[in-house]
């Protein structure tokens, strides 16, 4: 965890980082950052096992995870509370809703990752405002972030619809506008000089047309 301290000792983690590499332990054994560069990885984190809202998100997630693998990427979970009781937890969960959370749960007991992370501050003592979620790119950069208070939770189709987003715009070299649903035209890049301007036809159309209009 020398990395988190390193690099994130002095502002949060934001769009465009390199996320830090951290070790810890999880439910699926030693984790290690670097071991998911390559492809997309969404890392979310919840203030606490045994909670409703968080019970309801890893729930949901469980049975997204494939939609998620679908699209070449993996989910990582991380919470304050100790392997043991992620290992209670998830066991709780199958037991109740016939539910395998496939994922690894990261315990951070110290909030050392989720204060290097900037998921609290420096100086919080405990995990209450923890609830963000961080869209990894394959190259291990932050590409979307979103941040939710204890009361709320995350929504699993909003996830999936951003990283299909992120994963578009990468891929076709244009912008998802408002409300863009998979399938529906990707903006243009925006033209950035005069005769890109003055030479369309459309008033608009320099920096607000479809992707694949030639206007």
């Amino acid at each position: 965890m020398d990395d988190i301290r390193r690099e994130s000792a002095i502002l949060p983690l934001q769009i465009g980082d390199q996320a830090p590499r951290f070790l810890a332990r999880s439910t699926l054994g030693s984790f290690d950052l670097d071991d998911y560069r390559g492809g997309w990885l969404v890392l979310f984190s919840h203030p606490a096992d045994f909670t409703p809202v968080c019970t309801s998100e890893v729930i949901a997630l469980a049975r997204a995870a494939d939609e998620f693998a679908g699209l070449g990427c993996r989910l990582v979970g991380l919470s304050v509370d100790s392997l043991y009781s992620h290992l209670a937890w998830i066991r709780l969960i199958r037991d109740a809703t016939g539910v395998t959370v496939s994922f690894p749960i990261i315990e951070d007991p110290t909030m050392e990752i989720a204060r290097g992370y900037g998921m609290v501050g420096s100086d919080a003592r405990d995990s209450g405002t923890v609830r963000m979620t961080y869209f990894i790119d394959p190259e291990g950069v932050i590409q979307a972030t979103s941040a939710y208070p204890l009361t709320v939770g995350r929504s699993i189709p909003e996830m999936l619809r951003v990283l299909k987003a992120l994963q578009a715009v990468r891929a076709q070299a244009g912008l998802a506008p408002a409300d863009w649903q998979p399938g529906a035209p990707l903006l243009r890049l925006p033209g950035e000089t005069a005769e890109a301007a003055l030479g369309s036809d459309d008033a608009a159309g320099w920096f607000h047309a479809p992707l694949g209009d030639g206007a």
